[in-house]
C-alpha cells in the first residue's frame, strides 16, 4: 500500500461533550494521536479561540463543514474559512427530498455548483458530505453516476461510506467511481441498519480495510465521524483510532 494517509476527526462527533468542556475534550482529541480536526457549524467555542486551541495541540484542519452557503448564511462560511485558514469548506447536509427523482438531483446538483461558483470567488473549494439518501438505484443507473455528471469537476465529495452503504450502495465501489473527486472519506461503522447506534470504526458490518484500499491513490485524509453510539462516544472515538492505526490504515500521531 502507497503512504498511509492522516486520520483526522470530525467533531461533530463529540458535540455533546465538546459543549460541556471545548478545551478539555480537544485536549483528549489530540493526546489519543488524532492528526487533524474537522470543525462543523456551530461549535460551542469562538472560532478564533478554537483555531488557537488547535494551533497550539498541532492539530491540523483541512475542511469544515458549513451550511449551505447562501445569503443568510455567506457570512458565517467566510468567518469559519478565515479563522481556520481554509482552503476547503464542505456542506454538510441538504435534504432528502431534494433527491427523489432525477430532476430533484439535478437541480440539487444545479444548487451545489451555485455555491460552488461563491467558493472559487473566496478562493475556496467547496464539497458536499453525503447521508443515506443520495445513493438510491434509479432506472438501472444511480444517484452518485448523475451526481458526478451534473456536478462541475471543481466540487467535490465527502464520501460518507457508512451512510453510503446502508443507503444500498457498495463503499467500495463508491469510493472507486469517485475517484479523485473524493479526497475527504468519512469512516464509520454499525449494523448497516438505518436507525440503529453505530459502534466504533471496525466494531461493525463496514469493510474498512477494502474502503481504505480503494482510496489508497486518491485519498487525502479519512475522517472518523460517529452520529451516535450506544457506547461512550469517547471511548469509541478512542477505539476507532486504535483499530485503525493498528492496523496499518491510517497514519496518527501515536
Amino acid at each position: 500500500m502507497s503512504q498511509l494517509k492522516p486520520i483526522a476527526l470530525q467533531l461533530y462527533t463529540l458535540r455533546e461533550a465538546l459543549a460541556a468542556d471545548f478545551e478539555g475534550v480537544v485536549r483528549q482529541v489530540a493526546a489519543m494521536g488524532y492528526i487533524g480536526v474537522e470543525p462543523f457549524a456551530g461549535m460551542p467555542c469562538p472560532l478564533d479561540d478554537a483555531a488557537a486551541l488547535f494551533a497550539e495541540l498541532g492539530l491540523q484542519v483541512f475542511n469544515s463543514h458549513i451550511p449551505y452557503p447562501d445569503e443568510a448564511n455567506a457570512e458565517t462560511v467566510l468567518a469559519i474559512a478565515e479563522a481556520f485558514s481554509l482552503e476547503r469548506v464542505c456542506i454538510a447536509f441538504m435534504p432528502p427530498d431534494e433527491f427523489e427523482t432525477a430532476d430533484a438531483i439535478k437541480a440539487a446538483c444545479a444548487k451545489l455548483n451555485q455555491a460552488g461558483e461563491f467558493a472559487r470567488a473566496n478562493k475556496l473549494s467547496l464539497g458536499y458530505h453525503n447521508h443515506w439518501w443520495e445513493f438510491r438505484q434509479m432506472n438501472g443507473g444511480s444517484t452518485l453516476d448523475l451526481m458526478l455528471a451534473e456536478l462541475s469537476a471543481d466540487v467535490f465529495l465527502q464520501i460518507d461510506t457508512y451512510w453510503a452503504q446502508v443507503g444500498g450502495m457498495d463503499a467500495v465501489e463508491v469510493v472507486k467511481t469517485a475517484g479523485a473527486r473524493a479526497p475527504l472519506i468519512h469512516l464509520k461503522d454499525g449494523s448497516l441498519m438505518q436507525e440503529d447506534n453505530m459502534t466504533a470504526v471496525g466494531g461493525g458490518k463496514m469493510d474498512v480495510p477494502a474502503i481504505v484500499a480503494a482510496a489508497e491513490n486518491t485519498a487525502e485524509w479519512h475522517i472518523v465521524e460517529l452520529d451516535r453510539c450506544a457506547t461512550d462516544m469517547l471511548e469509541a472515538v478512542h477505539d476507532s483510532y486504535r483499530y485503525l492505526t493498528a492496523n496499518g490504515l491510517v497514519r496518527g500521531k501515536v
